[in-house]
């Protein structure tokens, strides 16, 4: 599904020049399920950016779904990911002036569904998501892990192919992270790709490959025996 050769990311200030990943080579298959650890500072987030379409490398090579696209242009990015990608960030970034409904609708707009269709699919997964009966509710309204069951929603209501979590768990206690994690091994078995950044080595345990970056390298790489769940 995706394949990183050498990929760098350099950022340049006037005074200073800082390699946030330097030579990272990876491959993921369609249907996995990969969890990427390592310190702060390490270059997680900035992989997961990378993969995710939302900025371009320094060097090397990016090939997403047969497209290699290291060099893409914003709006060549922005096609391709709007149509493949769903994300879930920590900070759950919903709209405050929107509602759970408004929320959950905004990725079909942008690909042009009609009405009709935009009102099925947000009620298919918000049932889903368990969330329903908070669709009329504003992000302020609701409890940090009913916040991300929103934000998961509207990450898979296009049906991405590529699922990319960032912290996912990070901002929500023990109880409601593992109900994020449920639901992110449930969307594996029905067939996404999910790559999760994270600190929790409990957490990384659900994903069939953990990954472990240390200064902008790919430094040790375990693929269970066994997938828990």
């Amino acid at each position: 599904m995706l394949k990183t050769i050498d990929l760098k990311k350099m950022y340049t200030t006037e005074e200073v020049e800082t390699t946030a990943l330097n030579n990272v080579n990876l491959e993921i298959n369609q249907g996995e399920f990969v969890a990427i650890m390592g310190p702060s500072g390490c270059g997680k987030s900035t992989l997961l950016n990378l993969l995710g379409l939302l900025d371009n490398p320094s060097g090397g090579e990016y090939h997403f779904l047969d497209h290699e696209v290291s060099k893409y242009s914003e709006r060549q990015r922005a096609n391709l990911r709007k149509n493949n990608i769903g994300f879930v960030f920590q900070s759950f970034n919903l709209i405050d002036e929107l509602t759970v409904f408004e929320n959950v609708e905004l990725p079909l707009l942008y690909l042009k569904y009609s009405s009709a269709e935009r009102k099925k699919r947000v009620h298919e997964t918000l049932e889903l998501m368990q969330i329903m009966h908070r669709k009329n509710h504003f992000p302020q309204q609701l409890s940090g892990g009913q916040q991300q069951r929103v934000a998961v929603a509207r990450a898979v209501i296009a049906n991405p192919k590529l699922i990319l979590a960032d912290e996912p768990t990070g901002n929500l206690d023990s109880a409601h992270g593992d109900e994020v994690m449920k639901m992110l091994t449930e969307l594996h078995e029905k067939g996404t790709t999910v790559i999760m950044v994270t600190h929790s080595p409990a957490y990384a345990e659900f994903a069939q490959r953990i990954i472990h970056l240390f200064d902008g390298h790919v430094v040790t790489e375990n693929i269970k025996e066994k997938f828990y769940v």
